[in-house]
């Protein structure tokens, strides 16, 4: 499955953003799907998961609270909305969609997930 993700741009500190990930198949409603981030000068990072069929999510502690992960199984997307965002949360975030189909469980590694979506910067100013 090919994605796209958008929805990225500049926002001052305590503001919020709405990411997209457009799925290019059908498919995308087989595989539980993920949020990862990388920052200037670090490693990539989970950030949330979502099972497929939408009932399971998984964030990370840094974003508890504070990011909701989301799914549309009728439009082929996923969403992360992303609310009082914080300078450390600057990062270019990607979609990736799990290696396996009907994954019995919510997994968070990034290794587990493959078809990385391009990626869309989010800045967020102090």
């Amino acid at each position: 499955v090919q994605l796209q993700a958008s929805g990225g741009g500049w926002v001052q500190a305590g503001g919020s953003l709405r990411l997209s990930c457009a799925a290019s198949e059908r498919t995308f409603r087989n595989y539980a799907m993920g949020w990862f981030r990388q920052a200037p000068g670090k490693e990539r990072e989970f950030v949330a998961a979502i099972s497929w069929g939408g009932g399971r999510t998984n964030y990370a502690d840094s974003v508890k609270g504070r990011f909701t992960i989301s799914r549309d199984n009728a439009k082929n997307t996923l969403y992360l909305q992303t609310n009082t965002l914080k300078p450390e949360d600057t990062a270019v975030y990607y979609c990736a969609a799990d290696k396996e189909s009907w994954a019995p469980v919510l997994r968070t590694g990034i290794a587990d997930f493959g078809s990385w979506g391009q990626g869309t910067l989010v800045t967020v100013s102090s």
